[in-house]
């Protein structure tokens, strides 16, 4: 299961299903994916075929709705 946190534009925000402990936010568009560490600090973790323009945008998002996603991910997996 791969819930939707937020869509913006073409940007889709999710989590897979326990991939991994550590909180992490996935994006994908039509031209690539990215996927971000939400601790200890908003990091990138990892992408692919994006431009660093994008993946700076996206960034941006990431770290204003950190506690978004922090909570929802809460929500989802469980503190």
């Amino acid at each position: 299961m791969s819930p939707t946190i937020l869509r913006i534009g073409s940007y889709r925000f999710f989590f897979n299903s326990r991939e991994e402990r550590r909180r992490h936010i996935h994006i994908s568009c039509p031209e690539g994916s990215a996927k971000f560490w939400l601790e200890p600090i908003v990091a990138l973790a990892c992408h692919y075929n994006l431009s660093t323009g994008e993946l700076r945008r996206l960034e941006n998002i990431v770290k204003e709705r950190e506690d978004e996603f922090t909570s929802a991910w809460n929500k989802h997996f469980g503190s």
